[in-house]
């Protein structure tokens, strides 16, 4: 059995992971599926998850008042590094170009855990605006 561990932080990622969440919890005797929510955009981010009637099995709670980019990949990295510690799994998950995706993909490679990385790519042709986290 694999224990694969997908870091959600933004109501995009849950949409888009929220199929492979579902694929790898139809299959318990194949996979341990870990869901660990950043709540890098908070409400919206749990209100994405009920639609699909995801509930995370960790939480960072990383959404701050007036939070920068800067913050949000701190927090998202030392948590994330925790919730790999305490659990071990083989895979991490990651989708997009979010401080999310980018800050859990660094705390795996630290942890010297695989990382598969779901799409992601330039949209705006302007790596400054209007979403800088394209560059990640």
């Amino acid at each position: 059995m694999k224990h694969i561990l997908l870091f959600i932080g933004t109501r995009p990622e849950a949409i888009k992971l929220a199929p492979l969440v579902t694929a790898l919890r139809a299959r318990p005797d194949d996979f341990r599926t870990t869901v660990c929510a950043t709540s890098q955009h908070g409400e919206m981010l749990k209100q994405a998850m009920h639609w699909f009637n995801l509930k995370p099995d960790e939480d960072l709670q990383v959404m701050q008042v007036k939070q920068k980019p800067a913050d949000v990949a701190a927090a998202v990295l030392s948590g994330a590094g925790k919730v790999i510690a305490c659990h071990k799994p083989d895979m991490i998950v990651v989708q997009g170009d979010t401080t999310t995706a980018v800050a859990a993909a660094m705390a795996g490679f630290y942890a010297d855990i695989p990382v598969a990385h779901v799409e992601a790519g330039l949209r705006s042709d302007n790596r400054r605006a209007p979403w800088p986290e394209e560059t990640n």
